[in-house]
């Protein structure tokens, strides 16, 4: 996959940035080194090898060490509410940002 300036310009407005062209040029440039390592890695052949939890895994048995899954603190959403600008059954009201 390569990326025109064209796609550079398409992102750098879906994003609502204003990239120079020097700027758009070295972005374009970086982000197509990047997918080129991508493609470099998807290229390899990983049939048979199951995926690892943990890069250590590699080299020695790991245990994770979960703690218990239990309530440590009580319930503090009134306190945690009180300076919202707009709440509504227990819910922040936000302004709708989809255009």
């Amino acid at each position: 996959m390569s990326l025109t300036s064209s796609d550079i310009a398409r992102i750098a407005k879906l994003a609502r940035m204003e990239l120079p062209a020097a700027q758009a040029e070295r972005m374009r440039s970086q982000l197509n080194d990047f997918f080129g390592i991508v493609e470099k890695m998807r290229a390899v052949d990983t049939t048979g090898i199951e995926p690892l939890a943990h890069p250590v895994a590699t080299i020695q048995d790991i245990a994770l060490r979960l703690r218990e899954d239990r309530v440590s603190e009580s319930n503090q959403r009134e306190a945690n509410q009180q300076n919202a600008p707009a709440l509504e059954r227990g819910l922040f009201l936000v302004p709708k940002v989809i255009e």
